[in-house]
Order: C-alpha cells, then sequence, then structure tokens
C-alpha cells in the first residue's frame, strides 16, 4: 500500500514494544519502521529513518521522551510526536507539549485507541487522554471570559487548524482571526498554544473531536 504513515516506536520495555507493535500492525495504512529502547537511541533513529509518528514513552533511560522529542523537532519539526505517560501530573503534560509533542495519553487507559490516535497526530490534530481533562480545572487560573466568536475560534485551535484555515472555515480575514487568537490568549494569561489547547479542553470551553 503507498504513502503508509511510517511510525517509530521507542520504549525501554521490549514486551511493551512488542505489544505496541502488534496493535499497530494489523492496520494497513500503518508501517513500523523501527523501535528504540532509550531516549539518546530514539533521537538517532528518528534522523535515519524519518517517521511521520513517533510513539514516545516519557520515562526514557539516558535522555527523557520529553527532551528526545525536544531535540527531533529541531531538527524535523514535521514529525507528529505521541508522548505516552504512566503520570498524569498537569506539569509534565505541559512539557510534553511545549517540547513539541502532539499527543499525551495515559498507558494505563483501559480504552488506549493507538491507531486513532495515530491518525488524528498524522492529521495535525492534538490527542490529549480524556482522563487528564475529567475534574482537572487548574487553580487560580481565570475564567474564559470569552466571546461565542472566541470560543468557536478556540474549537478551531483546539482541532490544530491555522490561522488561515480558521480564516477559511469562518469567512473572516487572517488579520481578524489573529486578533482573535491574541485577546483569547490575553484573556486567560497563556503564551503559547500548547498552553491554550491544554487549558480550554481541561476546563471544557471546548468539546472533543
Amino acid at each position: 500500500m503507498a504513502n503508509r504513515l511510517k511510525v517509530l516506536l521507542v520504549d525501554d520495555h521490549a514486551l511493551v514494544r512488542r505489544g505496541f507493535r502488534r496493535m499497530l500492525e494489523d492496520e494497513p495504512s500503518f508501517q513500523i519502521v523501527g523501535e528504540a529502547s532509550d531516549g539518546q537511541e530514539a533521537i538517532e533513529r528518528a534522523a535515519e529513518l524519518h517517521p511521520d509518528v513517533i510513539v514516545m514513552d516519557c520515562a526514557l533511560p539516558q535522555v527523557n521522551g520529553i527532551e528526545a522529542s525536544r531535540q527531533i523537532l529541531e531538527k524535523q519539526p514535521n514529525i507528529g510526536i505521541l508522548m505516552l505517560s504512566m503520570h498524569s501530573e498537569d506539569t509534565l503534560v505541559r512539557q510534553a507539549l511545549d517540547a513539541g509533542a502532539k499527543g499525551y495519553i495515559l498507558k494505563n487507559a483501559m480504552d488506549l485507541d493507538l491507531v486513532s490516535a495515530i491518525k488524528r497526530i498524522a492529521a495535525g490534530n492534538t490527542v490529549l487522554d480524556p482522563q487528564l481533562t475529567r475534574g482537572h480545572a487548574l487553580k487560580g487560573e481565570r475564567d474564559a471570559g470569552l466571546t461565542p466568536r472566541e470560543l468557536e475560534i478556540l474549537q478551531h485551535i483546539v482541532g490544530g487548524k491555522s490561522n488561515k484555515e480558521i480564516a477559511l472555515e469562518l469567512k473572516l480575514s487572517v488579520n481578524t482571526v489573529s486578533v482573535h487568537r491574541a485577546n483569547i490568549m490575553d484573556a486567560l494569561g497563556m503564551h503559547k498554544t500548547a498552553e491554550l489547547v491544554v487549558y480550554a479542553i481541561r476546563n471544557g470551553l471546548v468539546s472533543l473531536p
């Protein structure tokens, strides 16, 4: 099958990698191009294999998954990285998204659907584990106070769309969308899109696709 998604699996446990491989090999649109067992090896394998998506364990020996992601994306920004972790702490999620990961899901999730998550990331969407968005409002942060139009634009931002794509969708000018985006971030006290996405989902400001 032409144009299959090239996937690199990174986990320090061989049994886990084998399990993920079995889950993914049945999907005809995927090609598992390689595996790595630590962060440094992941960096090297990514440079060698040019995968479309990397399934990256967060807790890796030598170089952790977040730092490995940062180094990989500095050289290959088009790779989509799906972070897998046993931990749901806000700080870790923020660090992973700030490093450039497009998704963060919990390894112990009973309904872990890797195939769907990888496809969504390859399509440019952000994927967050539903467990991270339940009852997790961050203490001390302001209420949204956003207009209906701003909430509509926020929904598209969370969907991974660019200002140009949002403008086309809503029949607005790119400049108008840029102003709305700046107003949203200012209203919520955010400085990075990754932070905005996490906050919006966690506080129920948008509906997950």
